[in-house]
């Protein structure tokens, strides 16, 4: 059975470290779910995810429309264990912003990611947390 928590149980934080795809779940402006895979990284200290996308991409257009009520869901798998994190999302070109989210990709991947003209990163500091057969 799955847990609805807000901070990780034990066994999460190193799940979410392996260098691992997950699919992120934006809501259209029509509120119909857009599921993509996508590379990410998750902060542990502050609980800060970011991915790092192309400011046209769909998920991207449908925070932005989503305003300061944007919410998102990530979740990556492997078998029968998985972890999703949930929050409300932002996206931004900031370049300092931009420059920490390429900097904890090239870390957690081992390469950078593209470098598109329009490089935006969508970041949401997680305030729920859903997770299936992990310790804890």
């Amino acid at each position: 059975m799955s847990r609805a928590i807000t901070e990780l149980p034990p066994g999460a934080e190193a799940f979410l470290a392996r260098p691992c795809s997950a699919t992120l779940t934006t809501l259209r402006p029509d509120g119909t779910p857009h599921v993509a895979p996508v590379r990410f990284t998750y902060d542990a200290a502050t609980a800060l995810v970011r991915v790092a996308t192309r400011a046209g991409t769909r998920k991207a257009r449908n925070v932005a429309a989503g305003g300061p009520s944007a919410r998102v869901a990530l979740c990556q798998a492997d078998g029968f264990r998985w972890v999703t994190l949930e929050g409300g999302a932002t996206v931004t070109d900031d370049p300092a912003r931009l420059a920490e989210a390429v900097r904890r990709y090239t870390v957690r991947y081992g390469t950078a990611p593209p470098a598109p003209p329009d490089l935006a990163v969508v970041e949401f500091t997680v305030d729920h947390v859903l997770t299936l057969n992990l310790n804890g």
